[in-house]
């Protein structure tokens, strides 16, 4: 055997088909002269991090996270600051890492892409003793995930999220206090914070189109729209890529504080954290080696993820 040791971390609640995936992933791994991976399964009161521990410690190189953002997110904290490489396989709805990569919703065009050897380290962005690797929100982003439903996502994907977002779109704004590098408060009346390291929404909508995943720094964009005029502006700038967007400020730092004068909904990397009035977030450079589609250096993680799908299914 050629091939590094692996693990495979996966939520049996999100995978239709476990049987399928397993032998999938046995499969290509054995064409391609690795050893067959371990298998640790989540469970409701351990979404992934102590699985992802205990396959460190038991010897793996390279640790496969298959199941929603919750499992990724929960993987990516156990690994931060290791050597051991993280691999997606995307599962159920697909997750906001593995839109980022490219992958889609498909677990085959995750595991071509861990065996083809793309690899990057990037940074993470950490709250408390979490670690994030796409984007953290407090405000608007994280009630739109709370008014979505599963069924709904099950049913018509990401396309969901817009009708949970549109229950929110005239709630009234946050009365917010900002601080970027320990700088002086910024008082704003922001719907949503958003603190990135890579740029792009779930259905590869990108908002943060200046973010690099492992230039030291977390890109904030603050949204403030007033009314339903102001959301079709931002979003449409948004949808055109515009370099400019309306009614978002963007910044870069590599300490975020975001201060509330109530408790707000707050999320990371799509996964719902408990509401709170304050974000701390600073970020762990480089601190995350993560299979990306070649050629692993192009800045866009995403690059060329189609021609890595074609290559996955001529390999099945």
């Amino acid at each position: 055997m050629t091939g590094p040791r692996s693990a495979v971390v996966v939520n049996p609640a999100k995978v239709p088909d476990p049987d399928h995936l397993r032998q999938t992933v046995v499969n290509g791994l054995a064409k391609a002269g690795w050893p067959e991976p371990k298998w640790y399964q989540t469970t409701p009161e351990d979404p992934g991090r102590g699985q992802a521990r205990q396959a460190i410690s038991d010897g793996a190189e390279l640790v496969f996270a298959c199941g929603g953002d919750g499992t990724v997110t929960s993987v990516v904290t156990a690994l931060a600051g290791t050597d051991v490489a993280l691999a997606v396989l995307p599962a159920g709805t697909g997750n906001l890492l593995a839109a980022n990569l490219g992958l889609g919703t498909d677990p085959e065009t995750g595991l071509e892409v861990a065996l083809e050897g793309g690899r990057r380290r990037i940074d993470v962005g950490v709250i408390d003793d979490r670690c994030f690797v796409v984007m953290a929100g407090m405000g608007f982003d994280a009630q739109m995930l709370e008014d979505t439903s599963e069924r709904a996502k099950k049913h018509i994907g990401w396309l969901a999220y817009v009708g949970g977002g549109a229950k929110h779109l005239l709630d009234r704004p946050m009365r917010a206090r900002i601080r970027l590098d320990g700088g002086p408060p910024m008082p704003r009346r922001p719907k949503a914070v958003i603190v990135g390291n890579v740029g792009r929404l779930q259905g590869g909508v990108r908002l943060l189109s200046k973010a690099e995943p492992d230039d030291g720094k977390l890109n904030v964009a603050i949204l403030s729209p007033g009314n339903l005029a102001h959301w079709a502006q931002l979003a449409w700038a948004v949808l055109r890529r515009q370099d400019r967007v309306p009614l978002m400020e963007t910044y870069t730092a590599s300490r975020v504080e975001i201060y509330s004068n109530r408790a707000q909904s707050r999320q990371l990397d799509g996964d719902l954290i408990a509401p709170g009035k304050a974000m701390k977030i600073h970020v762990r450079p480089r601190a995350l080696l993560l299979c990306v589609p070649q050629p692993d250096s192009d800045p866009d993680l995403a690059y060329d993820a189609g021609k890595v799908a074609e290559r996955a299914e001529k390999n099945l």
